[in-house]
C-alpha cells in the first residue's frame, strides 16, 4: 500500500518563550516490510534541523529556537510504501528457552522498573497462554481488545500499566505497554512500537482520513527450524489483530519513553496545549484498506 502522511503539531503559547528545544520521531522507518520514499520537516519559526539515529534505530530530528516566539508549528510530510508480512512462524515453547533465543531477544526480555507486581497480571498470564508462542501472541491481542475499553479519558501520557489495569481502559499506548509486560512474562521478547495506522472502515472508506499516531507491539517469535532466525512479528492489541500493511512503523523501544513522537522543553512562564493532527491519504485507491 502507498500512503501520504501529513503530521501537523501546533503550539500557541500565552506569552513569549525562548530556548525551545525539541526532538521529533516521525519519519516512517525503512524495514523489510516498508519503505520511506519521502520525508520533509518544516518549522515555524524556521530553524536549522539536525538528524541522527538513536540507540534503537529510529531517526530523530532535533531543533532549537533560541529567539523569543509565541508559537511553534511543526509540519511533517512523508510518503511510504508498505507490504503484508508473512504469517507468523510456528515453533514450540521450547524454542524460546534456548540461549540463542535469549541472546537475540536481549533487553526486550527484561522487566522494567514500572511494571506492575506479578500478582496483578497473574490471571492475564494464565488466560493468554497459548499452545505455542505464536498462538499466545494472537490470543493475547484478542483478549486485551475484548477485556479492556478504548477510552481516551481513562489514562494520560504518564499513566502506568497498573493504572490501566485499575481503570479497565485506556489508549493504544496502554494496550501496548500491558502487552509487552505479558509477552515478556511468557518469556517472549517484546518491544513497544510507535507509528501511524490507516484506520479505514471495513468497506474501504474514504481515500483520506484524520488519524492519530498509534502504538502496538512486536513479539520476537522463534523460527520453525532449529537453525532458523527468530522473527519480529507486529501485533496490535488495541484492535485485536496482527499488524499488517495498514500499520506504518516509525520506531520501537522498550516502552513509550524510548520513542515518543515529540519531546521538548523551553524557557519561559508561558503555557500551551499542543494541537496535533495526522492525515493519511491512500495513494493507491484501487487497493482496498481491507487487504
Amino acid at each position: 500500500m502507498h500512503f501520504a502522511i501529513d503530521y501537523l503539531t501546533e503550539y500557541r503559547y500565552d506569552g513569549e518563550v525562548v530556548d525551545n528545544l525539541n526532538a521529533l520521531r516521525a519519519r516512517p522507518a525503512t524495514t523489510s516490510l516498508q519503505r520511506c520514499d519521502e520525508f520533509h520537516v518544516r518549522t515555524d519559526p524556521e530553524t536549522r534541523l539536525h538528524r541522527y539515529v538513536d540507540y534503537f534505530g529510529t531517526e530523530v530530528v532535533e531543533f532549537g529556537i533560541d529567539r523569543p516566539h509565541d508559537h511553534l508549528t511543526i509540519e511533517v510530510r512523508a510518503r511510504v510504501t508498505t507490504s503484508a508480512p508473512e504469517p507468523p512462524p510456528e515453533a514450540p515453547w521450547e524454542a524460546v528457552a534456548t540461549a540463542a533465543y535469549e541472546t537475540a531477544a536481549g533487553e526486550f526480555l527484561l522487566p522494567l522498573a514500572g511494571d506492575p507486581p506479578a500478582e496483578r497480571t497473574a490471571e492475564l498470564l494464565r488466560l493468554t497462554r497459548g499452545t505455542s508462542p505464536a498462538a499466545t501472541v494472537r490470543l493475547l491481542c484478542e483478549l486485551l481488545r475484548d477485556r479492556f475499553v478504548y477510552d481516551t479519558q481513562a489514562t494520560f501520557v504518564g499513566s502506568t500499566v497498573d493504572d490501566f489495569l485499575t481503570q479497565g481502559g485506556g489508549v493504544c499506548q496502554d494496550f501496548a505497554h500491558l502487552a509487552t509486560v505479558l509477552l515478556r512474562g511468557h518469556g517472549i521478547g517484546a518491544r513497544y512500537v510507535s507509528g501511524y495506522l490507516w484506520a479505514a472502515s471495513p468497506d474501504g472508506g474514504a481515500d483520506s482520513l484524520e488519524v492519530a499516531t498509534h502504538a502496538w507491539v512486536e513479539a520476537l517469535l522463534p523460527g520453525p527450524g532449529e537453525r532458523d532466525e527468530p522473527v519480529w512479528v507486529g501485533a496490535d492489541p488495541t484492535n485485536g489483530v496482527l499488524a499488517g500493511p495498514t500499520h506504518v512503523k516509525i520506531g520501537h523501544g522498550r516502552h513509550y519513553g524510548d520513542v515518543p513522537p515529540i519531546r521538548g522543553v523551553y524557557r519561559g512562564r508561558a503555557r500551551a496545549e499542543p494541537q496535533a493532527r495526522v492525515t493519511m491519504t491512500r495513494l493507491d485507491p484501487q487497493t482496498s484498506a481491507r487487504a
